[in-house]
């Protein structure tokens, strides 16, 4: 037990100190709040095109976002180093919105996510401790891997609720994908929903940098997907001038389209078949595991994940790396998507050590 108490104190610890509160009570969520505050003022949180390299961490992150041909960029990202004041721990995330008010709800989204998970976390460890048959050194990664899944089902749960109830956005028609990753120590923890994806790059056998994608892209033509739509009485199909775009349609009306099957907000077809509701993963990193891309489909229409992670690991400047891959998508928008406006293209390189390894 004593392996978990040092772990749940490090948390206790700086909730208590900054709020001189409890740990585990109603005002958990007001000291992640007060948390994200003092890391942006200590520039440990990135919110815009630009890096993340801490001294003494052993993350890198290099952040880049463009504007597509249909509008204001509704794409958006972060990434918070020394995630709730622990030092091995890093979250990431990077958020697409989508509809007339998607560039606010991806935003809302970004600023209320990281905090309530937090919060859940904290929370999840607090109740875990009052187990008494509960034993972290019984298998360490299983427990930790649960508690982190828990928190991030309660917490997109808690997202889309408050989302819903928020008076200055207009959520009915619009939404956002999340997929976001925490960082803690040598493991890393994949929250999906939507259809932007994380793919890692680890070197083979051979010497060669090889992709590994981490996410599934939740598109609803997925069978599990499809299925639980129409089970819903929601509608599945393309349009004849997109052959081979699968949407999300309304029983008795030709809206509202969507591309993805799962995101918050776009409440207007919540009851037919759409969710909010993460597909968690783990994934123990290695000395191998290099780099993890997350990037948005504005990237992955174009890009292969073969190139992604080429582009990435031949790009000399760490710190430019997701500004080569957006462009090289950009470049390829023009090549393979004559007439189509360009979506907007957003990616988030995270490097696990300090020498990434080249392709061969």
């Amino acid at each position: 037990m004593s392996q978990f108490s040092s772990m749940f104190n490090g948390l206790a610890r700086p909730f208590s100190i900054r709020r001189g509160k409890n740990p585990g009570n109603g005002d958990g969520r007001e000291a992640a709040e007060a948390m994200a505050k003092d890391a942006k003022k200590n520039d440990l949180i990135l919110r815009s095109s630009g890096f993340v390299n801490i001294d003494g961490s052993n993350n890198f992150a290099s952040v880049f976002s463009k504007r597509g041909r249909k509008g204001v960029n509704q794409d958006c990202t972060i990434v918070w180093e020394e995630f709730g004041c622990q030092a091995d721990m890093l979250f990431c995330g990077i958020f697409d919105g989508h509809g007339p008010w998607g560039h606010f709800v991806a935003k809302r989204v970004r600023e209320s996510m990281p905090s309530s998970l937090l919060c859940n976390w904290q929370e999840t460890l607090a109740q875990a401790s009052l187990d008494p048959d509960f034993d972290l050194e019984s298998d360490k990664k299983h427990h930790r891997f649960h508690i982190w899944k828990h928190s991030y089902l309660q917490t997109c749960a808690i997202v889309d609720r408050e989302l819903e109830h928020c008076r200055k956005i207009d959520s009915l028609y619009s939404g956002t994908t999340a997929l976001t990753i925490v960082r803690q120590g040598d493991l890393i923890y994949v929250a999906n929903i939507g259809d932007s994806r994380a793919v890692l790059a680890t070197t083979s056998d051979d010497g060669n940098l090889v992709p590994i994608q981490l996410t599934v892209d939740f598109k609803p033509n997925l069978p599990q997907e499809a299925e639980r739509i129409t089970q819903c009485k929601g509608r599945v199909f393309c349009l004849h001038d997109e052959p081979g775009v699968h949407r999300v349609w309304l029983p008795d009306e030709e809206s509202p389209g969507l591309a993805m099957s799962r995101a918050f907000g776009d409440y207007c077809i919540k009851d037919y078949g759409l969710i909010s509701v993460p597909e968690v993963t783990q994934r123990h990193i290695t000395s191998r595991d290099q780099f993890v891309v997350l990037a948005t489909d504005g990237v992955w229409d174009v890009i292969s994940n073969e190139e992604a992670i080429r582009i990435v690991s031949s790009t000399p400047d760490k710190a430019k790396a997701a500004k080569h891959l957006v462009e090289s998508a950009a470049r390829a928008w023009k090549k393979k998507r004559k007439g189509i406006a360009m979506d907007d293209i957003s990616a988030i390189c995270l490097f696990f050590h300090s020498i990434p390894l080249s392709i061969t």
